[in-house]
């Protein structure tokens, strides 16, 4: 086997005896590699996870795996020609990621729930399934790319910095890598991947694209938190640094680290913003935008994807992301444990709230060396 030359997949077989499965969430991305791998000759069997309730989920549109969305993966399966299958995944999904998102955000942290989706259901229990479908690899259609280095798998970057998806898949795991395929990662736009849908003549060639979370319609978190949390938007203080009284609020779940507009606090002269968030005295506590800076964040449940053990240096010296939309910035990462860190730094950032990720990235090139969960804010 070893001696057989490798598909484009970087397997030992030609295509034609290649399984595939591929996550298809009805929308162009993951259609088009479902279509490619097809066109190319693979055995390819694509999986759609209902993730919540379809009855609900067919009136939303714009959010992945909704009932709109299950509808347009079938019809990419019947234009391409291979089997489709929808899971229901609706239990594992709230109890992996929806109840966990709603008591972060009850906590006063910021969660960050795709992640939480790729790590606990797409990147664990859908890729189990794909082994029991007897697979050889699961691909989807995310922009990253996987490469081969001299101590396994890697994960990088998309060649397309603005596609870049390595902050919600930094929790991949070196296990999973190897068996994960991301045919998309080494486009160089998005025009390029609506170009492909439409050649093969794809329903959802113009879809645009989702932007809010799956769950959260509108991107209203407040609403979400309240029908699953009955009460939690309680009202309470907005104070200073000193502690005085300077408003009410109308629930802390309605505010977050960093966020200067809709405070309702008027005539204070400089610009406000919210510092810190104490859900047990139901306190907002505001300030200078000079007092949200941090330089050092705590960091646990890390996912390491270097060549060394984690632990095995008492401190990295890479560039790390603490926000999905900010550059990577230079940090010195000190090891407390094989996932636990204190990161400093080099720079102070804006608005670092528990409930994010921080993600290590290479000094120079594109690797990504996995991340951690920011823990305790400001």
């Amino acid at each position: 086997m070893l001696d057989r030359p490798l598909n484009s997949l970087g397997l030992p077989k030609p295509p034609s005896e290649t399984r595939v499965v591929v996550a298809m969430s009805g929308g162009v991305d993951s259609s088009v590699v479902a279509a490619v791998l097809k066109d190319e000759g693979y055995d390819v069997v694509g999986v759609t996870l209902q993730l919540y309730d379809h009855g609900a989920a067919l009136a939303k549109k714009g959010a992945c795996c909704a009932g709109r969305d299950i509808h347009d993966a079938r019809r990419v399966a019947e234009t391409m020609g291979f089997p489709h299958y929808v899971l229901d995944y609706e239990n594992t999904f709230r109890e992996a990621v929806i109840e966990e998102f709603a008591d972060a955000y009850l906590a006063g942290a910021t969660p960050v729930p795709c992640i939480r989706c790729n790590e606990r259901v797409k990147f664990k229990d859908l890729l189990a399934t794909a082994k029991e479908l007897d697979a050889d690899c699961m691909a989807t259609g995310h922009y990253i790319q996987r490469k081969d280095g001299l101590h396994g798998p890697e994960l990088h970057m998309a060649a397309d910095p603005r596609r870049d998806q390595s902050y919600f898949l930094f929790s991949t795991t070196a296990e999973q890598l190897a068996y994960l395929r991301f045919p998309l990662g080494h486009l160089e736009s998005k025009a390029e991947t609506r170009a492909l849908a439409a050649r093969y003549g794809l329903s959802v060639a113009d879809k645009p694209d989702s932007q809010d979370i799956c769950f959260v319609p509108n991107g209203d978190y407040a609403a979400v938190i309240e029908k699953l949390r009955p009460g939690a938007a309680d009202p309470g203080e907005i104070v200073d640094l000193s502690g005085k009284v300077l408003g009410t609020h109308r629930g802390v779940i309605h505010y977050t680290v960093g966020q200067r507009k809709g405070l309702g606090i008027g005539g204070l002269g400089d610009p406000i913003y919210v510092l810190r968030l104490d859900p047990e005295s139901r306190r907002v506590i505001v300030g200078p935008k000079e007092a949200l800076s941090t330089r050092v964040v705590p960091l646990r449940e890390i996912n390491w994807l270097g060549d060394e053990a984690f632990d095995s240096r008492p401190e990295w010296h890479l560039q790390v992301k603490v926000r999905s939309t900010r550059p990577p910035r230079p940090a010195v990462i000190r090891p407390l444990s094989a996932t636990e860190a204190e990161v400093e730094l080099l720079d102070p950032e804006d608005g670092v709230s528990a409930g994010q990720a921080c993600v290590f990235y290479a000094n120079e090139g594109s690797r990504v060396f996995g991340g951690g969960w920011i823990w305790r804010g400001r």
